[in-house]
């Protein structure tokens, strides 16, 4: 039951980044906004930790060092700054849509690091989840041709992040997850502050009440509190957790719809039950190995 309703919480809270994200960025250069999000959100989780879990180890080793740097990098440099830049080229409800195949990218990465052939059905997981992402974009393709980018900067983020929850199941962690999760959205802040530095533009951002109320959800109820939840159902057994994308692509578009009057048309209805059936195709697959 538990598991259940961190599932539900999970998914709710995901699936908002988008809508957060696109109003956000309305104020800011997108670096802007993850960049504050990322840093702020890091010190915050590591000072929750030092204060309320004062058991964990906070401080890690050189090794460890090295292994939350490249975690971080994957997991938040490439993958925040790729996901924000997308957003100015697609939808939020695209961009929920397009997060919840992770699992489906972390299937078939998954047997490529474990050397073995993929299976049909892994292959079809993954055509049903990229034609499923087409099918829902197809109007505003027709309509703005650099959606096409959009999709590629998204579709591009979202293997590196699936890469880095391969990474993070594979590795022998002795840090506890609410540390891990810390240090490497804190180092992948700190990683992405040159291109922000020099790709960003300071002096026409607007740090507003709607850039303040978007960061401040991305930080507390996304950065902290869903991907604390999600590191914890991983933990528990990282294809169970997986499933639990399959609600993202709903809680996406309503929350697109309500707050961003992002209509919901056929294409969109039909586009998210394609992603959903390649989810399920691929949901029995073996769990990812760990060392």
């Amino acid at each position: 039951m538990k598991n259940i309703v961190f599932g539900l919480l999970f998914a709710m809270l995901w699936s908002s980044a988008a809508v957060a994200t696109k109003m956000g960025i309305l104020s800011v250069h997108p670096f802007i906004l993850a960049n504050v999000r990322l840093i702020i959100a890091g010190i915050f989780i590591l000072l929750i930790s030092l204060l309320f879990q004062p058991q964990h180890r906070i401080k890690p080793s050189w090794k460890e060092l090295r292994q939350l740097s490249f975690f971080g990098l994957f997991n938040s440099t490439i993958y925040l700054g790729a996901f924000v830049m997308a957003i100015k080229f697609v939808s939020p409800g695209i961009g929920s849509l397009a997060t919840a195949t992770n699992p489906i990218f972390i299937t078939m990465l998954s047997a490529l690091l474990l050397q073995r052939k993929p299976q049909v059905k892994e292959v079809g997981s993954l055509i049903l989840g990229l034609s499923g992402i087409l099918v829902a974009s197809f109007p505003q393709l027709t309509l703005e041709p650099t959606v096409w980018k959009g999709l590629l900067i998204l579709i591009g983020g979202i293997i590196t992040v699936s890469a880095a929850t391969v990474y993070y199941v594979r590795t022998e962690w002795k840090l506890n997850s609410f540390v891990i999760n810390g240090w490497q959205v804190l180092l992948g802040g700190i990683f992405l502050l040159p291109f922000t530095a020099f790709f960003a533009s300071f002096s026409s951002a607007n740090f507003d009440l709607r850039f303040l109320l978007s960061v401040a959800w991305l930080i507390f109820p996304v950065s902290i509190a869903a991907l604390w939840l999600w590191f914890y159902l991983i933990d528990q057994d990282p294809i169970s957790a997986s499933l639990w994308m399959f609600l993202c692509p709903v809680f996406g578009y309503i929350y697109a719809y309500l707050f961003s009057g992002e209509s919901i048309s056929a294409y969109t209805i039909i586009g998210t039950v394609i992603v959903i059936v390649g989810l399920y195709v691929g949901k029995k697959q073996a769990p990812v190995s760990s060392n």
